[in-house]
């Protein structure tokens, strides 16, 4: 087990780690869902029904929507599973479970809900059809114990599909990087009343693994047919990875 890790831009101990994203979800979660859309112009949602609309989901699947905090990935994936599907909401932060609970209950969905670590999964192998991550991937302590334990959950033919921030074009960096280290943290300061918040999951992008090293690592655990897809320049992807 590694020594130290990465929170944002420090080095910190795994276990700490775990601690201070929890404190993170634990403060923005009232106001998760306001903030992805002011952050993101409400791009965020293109996004997220490109990623469903690349899972294949069908009638009667399985699929664990895992660190699906308020629920926005898992009230678009709800519908297309009909009478005989099963969505497990899961995540490891309270808070956000609870809202999405809520969310999805008011949409006339019953989920089952799940507190669980995404690196230590308590589910049966080869369980789910489909495991979806919306956001949630860079912000595990140990990335690589995670995508080996949705492998081992996966049912052959199985598909992981992650959506999250990665590396932009070239072309576009530069401003990118302005709007996201001078514009966020002051949206969470007035907001969600959290700055420091909103400056660490800025950070936790440029720590993140860019589009060939996610490959490279769903790979690495066994994925097979692995592909990437650019959105908006680069500044988010979707990987789409299959277990044979």
């Amino acid at each position: 087990m590694p020594s130290k890790t990465h929170f944002g831009y420090r080095s910190v101990s795994p276990d700490e780690k775990t601690r201070l994203v929890s404190g993170v979800f634990d403060s923005v979660a009232h106001r998760y869902d306001l903030m992805n859309d002011l952050m993101s112009f409400g791009i965020h949602r293109a996004w997220k029904r490109f990623a469903v609309a690349v899972s294949g989901l069908r009638p009667g699947a399985r699929v664990l929507d895992l660190a699906g905090g308020t629920g926005d990935m898992a009230a678009r994936i709800w519908p297309r599973l009909g009478a005989r599907g099963q969505l497990v909401l899961a995540d490891i932060n309270e808070p956000m479970l609870r809202r999405g609970r809520q969310r999805l209950l008011n949409a006339g969905a019953a989920p089952a809900c799940v507190r669980c670590d995404a690196e230590n999964l308590p589910f049966a192998d080869a369980r789910f059809d489909c495991v979806m991550m919306a956001f949630g991937l860079r912000n595990v302590t140990r990335k690589e114990n995670a995508v080996a334990a949705v492998h081992r959950v996966l049912k052959p033919g199985g598909r992981f599909i992650v959506l999250d921030f990665s590396s932009p074009a070239p072309a576009l960096r530069a401003a990118y990087d302005w709007y996201s280290f001078n514009i966020i943290p002051r949206l969470g300061r007035r907001v969600a009343g959290d700055e420091d918040s909103y400056r660490y999951l800025v950070e936790s992008i440029r720590k993140h693994p860019g589009q060939e090293q996610l490959t490279d690592m769903l790979a690495g655990a066994g994925f097979e047919r692995c592909r990437c897809f650019n959105l908006s320049g680069g500044i988010a992807a979707v990987h789409r990875a299959c277990k044979l």
